[in-house]
């Protein structure tokens, strides 16, 4: 198997690539000029490459595809880990200060943009592959949030961003379903990131104690097996699959 993880060089991404690579797979990461994934692929091996990649980018994207089949050989799976967020009400009425609409559509160009971008260029690879005995060619799997049902304070860029992704799950199955191409959406609770890392251990703590169960910050690690048991299973397809402990966060 050869997958594109975007986003791959930190967090989800990077929790996904290295169970590709330790599952005996070869995947390329995309992700930005200033991260690290130039570190993390030269530390995984052969099997793994760096792409210097802004997800918004046609020809950026293009070439991270190019490089996938010149090093590998094809491209069986498609990741989206890539995403950006912003923390600012719709209007702050102590400032008399409406949420920045540059900012509001930066995080809808990353996230909604930036995963369609990624999506229409890796299939067009993945259909050049031949099919097995029940027609399959390839996998997409993206990542929206629970944010995207139960969207909290100051997140109304996000969570609409992420709702654009769980809705175009289904057309996208649908468009791709005479390829043999499936299209799945993974929507996380609270995971331990790098963006909750960030935050004061208190912080943290009382985030993982409104998880039902497990009471805890998911493990970047459940996030990547989850994406390889969506891979494995053919029958999984336009479905969005919430991964949150049974969280449903309160306004």
């Amino acid at each position: 198997m050869v997958g594109l993880v975007t986003g791959g060089a930190s967090g989800l991404g990077r929790a996904t690539v290295e169970r590709l690579i330790n599952q005996g797979a070869s995947a390329v990461i995309l992700d930005l000029p200033s991260s690290d994934g130039h570190k993390v692929a030269a530390a995984l091996g052969d099997r793994c490459a760096f792409a210097p990649t802004d997800v918004t980018s046609e020809s950026d994207v293009r070439s991270a595809v190019d490089l996938a089949r010149e090093k590998y050989g094809k491209v069986d799976l498609a990741v989206n880990c890539a995403g950006i967020a912003v923390a600012v009400k719709t209007y702050n009425f102590k400032k008399d200060l409406p949420h920045s609409l540059e900012d509001f559509t930066r995080v809808i160009t990353v996230n909604i943009a930036g995963t369609f971008n990624v999506i229409r260029l890796a299939v067009g690879e993945m259909g050049k592959n031949e099919p097995d005995a029940d027609g399959h060619r390839g996998c997409i799997i993206n990542t929206a949030s629970v944010a995207a049902f139960d969207g909290q304070v100051g997140q109304a860029a996000y969570s609409a961003s992420k709702g654009g992704i769980v809705g175009m799950t289904l057309p996208i199955a649908r468009d791709l379903a005479p390829m043999g191409i499936r299209v799945v959406t993974i929507a996380p609770g609270l995971f331990s990131t790098p963006l909750l890392a960030g935050l004061p251990e208190k912080v943290q703590s009382f985030l993982a104690r409104q998880v039902p169960f497990p009471s805890r910050l998911g493990d970047p690690a459940e996030f990547a097996h989850l994406v390889t048991s969506i891979a494995e299973n053919p029958m999984i397809n336009g479905e969005v699959i919430r991964l949150d402990g049974a969280i449903r966060m309160q306004p």
